[in-house]
């Protein structure tokens, strides 16, 4: 039994764990040719929406220009695309029951787990025509850390991980 409880409340300061995987998926316009795609620019409007930290934005949009610049596109004032982000995070509660049909009493226990699952979107829009090309989105368990070295890191990870699904290869 799953019990999700929706979180009021952003965490500042949650990251990926280490240990933890990110679930990754994409959707993008097929009629786009990817191919023609060359530069960038980040949407402040949007980024602004984003309910983190500017140093958690800073860290996101870092992690995002370096992945974007290491498969060949640049960052320019007119740009082919803009890029935009979106976070978000809920309570998650698994319950797990642990039964063994030939025990009874002290045998049968449920085991329970509550985390902070965490969401990063990451899309890519027309600037002429303002049109979603292209959006990932990656899901993970999230935990507070007080080394920024080490959310730095995971969130350079995190990035990689939902950008090594662009350009989308049909």
């Amino acid at each position: 039994m799953k019990i999700v409880k929706s979180s009021g409340i952003i965490l500042l300061l949650l990251i990926l764990t280490s240990c933890s995987s990110i679930h990754v998926t994409t959707d993008y316009d097929t009629k786009t040719d990817f191919s023609q795609v060359k530069t960038f620019a980040f949407y402040k409007k949007g980024i602004d929406k984003a309910p983190i930290s500017d140093l958690d934005k800073r860290r996101i949009l870092r992690a995002i220009e370096s992945e974007l610049q290491a498969k060949g596109m640049t960052k320019s004032e007119e740009p082919d695309v803009l890029i935009s982000i979106f976070t978000k995070a809920k309570k998650q509660i698994d319950v797990y029951n642990n039964y063994n049909p030939y025990y009874y009493g002290p045998y049968q226990r449920q085991q329970i787990t509550k985390y902070t699952e965490g969401t990063l979107l990451i899309d890519m829009i027309d600037r002429t025509t303002k049109k979603l090309l292209w959006q990932g989105v990656g899901k993970g368990a999230l935990t507070k850390s007080s080394k920024p070295e080490k959310r730095e890191a995971v969130v350079q990870k995190f990035v990689q991980e939902i950008l090594e699904k662009y350009p989308p290869t049909k």
